[in-house]
């Protein structure tokens, strides 16, 4: 068994922060979105993974991800040369996926369901697909799955104007073989685009075996900011264990659950948890609320911030003001030249500066 995770396209949907690097390398409680991915497809079991890359942005998640090493897994990189859609990856990496079944997993989603079981259920049913169902609200956004009473699949269509249901496919799905044949028999969309949706309804129509697993946990798209400060949430609140290892002063006051890395300084500052700080940060007279995530070199002087992103090498310097639902770019400068008591809103992209006056 094989993986393929697809880590192309350009991130529109999460500029600025993406103009300048991989929505897939954007981190969720301070560590890259693809890399949660790589760590449920080697505790399911499946250790030889594809990675497919954009000619934009491969070469940052190449460098940052390395061979596999970290992960107990071997990491081959597959480059896809223009976004010509899912089918279209799966194509371009038949010969890293050869004659192997294989699991193909979305590198910007989160799931909250363990990737054992439903490796289990395709092999001893012998699939020729499994693909995960959810509930949406807006499905027009999504691939979009008809099923009958007893949960068969019938029928879908990628982001239809007019959906027959609100049950979106999740960016997680189980293969057999059959699906390169499949591909090679479907044209691309009106998008221009090969749709692996049109590639699952050739297995369907074909009468192979397809079935459907509706997810009751979460899934988390974390495309645009408000997704991407959701994923920030939950993920703190369920696998963030406490771990001080910086310098925290006798002014300051820890509530909660809270990491804090390697030579990292907290001075007259209180952390409510759960939160977590990078390493070498420096914090002076600070209150980090709950569901706050700051990176690697961050520098808080008089900042009051909750519910936030804060990529690394960043700087915030006497903002009095509440800052709350922000994601801040790497290398931002943010200062104040005036107080103004009110709550701030931000998405910063990479080397920002902004002055509040």
């Amino acid at each position: 068994m094989k993986a393929l995770i697809l880590s192309g396209g350009k991130g529109t949907r999460l500029r600025p922060l993406t103009y300048t690097g991989a929505k897939q390398l954007v981190p969720v409680a301070n560590k890259p979105i693809l890399w949660y991915g790589i760590e449920a497809i080697v505790a399911a079991g499946i250790t030889n993974i594809g990675i497919i890359i954009s000619p934009e942005t491969g070469g940052e998640i190449q460098s940052q991800t390395g061979n596999g090493d970290r992960f107990g897994a071997k990491i081959t990189y597959i480059l896809q040369s223009e976004p010509a859609g899912l089918a279209h990856a799966v194509k371009i990496a038949q010969p890293f996926l050869q004659d192997s079944p294989f699991l193909m997993y979305l590198g910007d989603n989160l799931i909250e369901s363990q990737l054992h079981d439903l490796l289990a259920k395709f092999l001893q049913k012998d699939l020729d697909a499994l693909i995960l169902l959810r509930k949406v609200d807006n499905p027009s956004s999504f691939g979009v799955a008809t099923v009958d009473a007893q949960g068969k699949v019938l029928q879908l269509v990628e982001k239809p104007k007019n959906p027959a249901s609100n049950l979106a496919l999740v960016g997680v799905y189980l293969f057999s073989t059959a699906i390169h044949h499949a591909i090679s028999n479907i044209q691309p969309s009106a998008r221009g685009e090969l749709e692996i949706t049109d590639a699952i309804q050739f297995l369907l129509n074909n009468q192979k075996m397809v079935e459907a697993h509706q997810l009751e946990g979460w899934w988390l798209d974390t495309g645009k900011k408000d997704d991407l400060l959701a994923a920030n949430h939950i993920i703190l609140d369920s696998q963030l264990e406490t771990d001080v290892k910086g310098e925290i002063d006798a002014n300051s006051q820890i509530i909660g659950r809270v990491q804090i890395g390697t030579n990292s300084q907290i001075i007259n500052s209180t952390i409510r948890g759960p939160a977590i700080i990078g390493e070498n940060c420096y914090l002076e007279n600070c209150f980090i609320g709950p569901y706050s995530s700051i990176g690697d070199r961050v520098t808080l002087i008089e900042a009051d911030l909750e519910h936030s992103v804060i990529l690394k090498n960043s700087k915030i310097v006497k903002i009095q003001q509440r800052i709350v639902d922000s994601v801040i770019g790497q290398r931002v400068q943010l200062t104040l030249a005036e107080r103004r008591p009110k709550a701030l809103r931000f998405m910063l992209g990479d080397d920002s500066q902004i002055e509040l006056i």
